[in-house]
C-alpha cells in the first residue's frame, strides 16, 4: 500500500486524468500524443504502485471507480494549476515576439472584432493578436489560447470569466438600405409579411411586444448571427439582430434600423471575456483587456451618444 508522496508516479497522473475523462485508453493516447502501449503501461504502474486498481474495463471503455473518482477529485486542481503556471511560463518566455492568442464566436470575431484590429495594432504594434473563430468551447489550456470572448453565463470550469456588459445587449430590427425604403415607419403588421431572418420564438417576442399576436415562419434560419446579418444586407430578409453586431453595418449605412421597438430576452447570454486564472496579470491580456472595453464603449457612443459611458 503507498505511505509515502515521494513514491507516487507522477509522471503518470496526466495519463490518468486524459483516460478518466475520455474513458478509451486509444483515445487518450492520441490526445496525449503517446503510443497506446505507454499510456496503458502508465496507468498500470499507476495502480500496481498505489496498490489498487482505479479502473473498471467495460468491453472498450475504462471508468473510474470509487478510488479512481476520489483520486482525480484529489490531483486535478494541482495538475490544472500546473497546466496554468506553464502556459504562464511559456508566455513570459516569448518576449518581443508575444502573441496573444484569443478565441471567440465567428459572428462576434467578423461583425466587431475584425473591423477593429486596425486600432489594436497602431496602439499595439509588438504584440501580435492571432483570432480563432469557432463556434466550439475550445480548452484554453489544451489547445494554447491565452483568453475567450465567450457568450453564456460566465461560468465555465478552469477558467475566469469577466462580463463585458452590465446590461442585456438589446435585439433590434434591421434591413438592407431598400428594404428601408419601403418600410421604415411602417406598422408591424406590414412587416410581418417581409421574408423574415433568424429563430421563430425571438421574432415572436418582437411581435408580441408589438402588441401583434401571429404565428411567424422565418425564410431561414442561421447558425452563425453573423451570416444572417450578411443575408439582411443582401436583401434577403429583414432580421433581429444584437445591436453589438449591427453596429457597423448601421453607421455606415449597409443596414438600416426599422424600429424603434427593441427586445432583451434573458436566454440572450452576456459576452464575457475568459482566461486561465496564471494569466490574470500577465501584461499582454491586461493589455488587452484595456483595449477590448475602450472599443466596447466606442461603440456605445456610437450608437447611443447621449448616453453616458459606464
Amino acid at each position: 500500500m503507498l505511505t509515502s508522496m515521494a513514491r507516487l508516479p507522477l509522471h503518470a497522473l496526466p495519463a490518468f486524468r486524459t483516460v478518466a475523462k475520455l474513458q478509451n485508453l486509444r483515445a487518450a493516447a492520441e490526445s496525449l500524443h503517446l503510443t497506446h502501449s505507454a499510456v496503458s503501461q502508465q496507468i498500470r504502474g499507476l495502480e500496481e504502485q498505489l496498490g489498487f486498481d482505479l479502473f473498471e474495463r467495460r468491453g472498450r471503455r475504462v471508468v473510474l471507480n470509487a478510488a479512481g473518482e476520489a483520486l482525480l477529485r484529489s490531483v486535478e486542481p494541482a495538475l490544472a494549476q500546473l497546466d496554468d503556471g506553464v502556459q504562464a511560463a511559456a508566455a513570459a518566455a516569448s518576449g518581443s515576439a508575444q502573441r496573444l492568442r484569443v478565441t471567440t464566436l465567428p459572428s462576434f470575431a467578423q461583425r466587431w472584432l475584425l473591423p477593429r484590429m486596425g486600432r489594436w495594432r497602431e496602439r499595439h504594434p509588438q504584440l501580435a493578436l492571432e483570432i480563432d473563430a469557432s463556434q466550439q468551447l475550445i480548452d484554453l489550456q489544451r489547445d494554447g489560447f491565452h483568453a475567450a470572448i465567450r457568450q453564456g453565463h460566465g461560468r465555465w470550469p478552469g477558467v475566469e470569466s469577466e462580463r463585458l456588459f452590465d446590461a442585456p445587449i438589446p435585439h433590434i430590427l434591421v434591413g438592407s438600405p431598400t428594404a428601408a425604403r419601403r418600410l421604415l415607419g411602417a406598422q408591424p403588421e406590414a412587416l410581418a409579411r417581409e421574408p423574415l431572418l433568424g429563430d421563430t420564438d425571438l421574432w415572436s417576442l418582437w411581435f408580441t411586444a408589438a402588441g401583434l399576436r401571429i404565428h411567424v415562419t422565418p425564410v431561414a434560419t442561421f447558425n452563425d448571427a453573423g451570416l444572417m446579418l450578411q443575408a439582411a444586407e443582401q436583401n434577403l430578409g429583414l432580421a433581429l439582430a444584437r445591436e453589438l453586431l449591427a453596429a457597423d453595418a448601421l453607421c455606415d449605412g449597409r443596414l438600416v434600423k426599422l424600429s424603434d421597438l427593441s427586445i432583451t430576452y434573458e436566454e440572450s447570454y452576456s459576452y464575457h471575456l475568459a482566461y486561465p486564472p496564471a494569466l490574470r496579470d500577465w501584461a499582454p491580456l491586461m493589455l488587452f483587456r484595456r483595449w477590448l472595453r475602450d472599443e466596447l464603449d466606442r461603440s456605445r457612443m456610437t450608437l447611443h451618444p447621449k448616453k453616458k459611458r459606464s
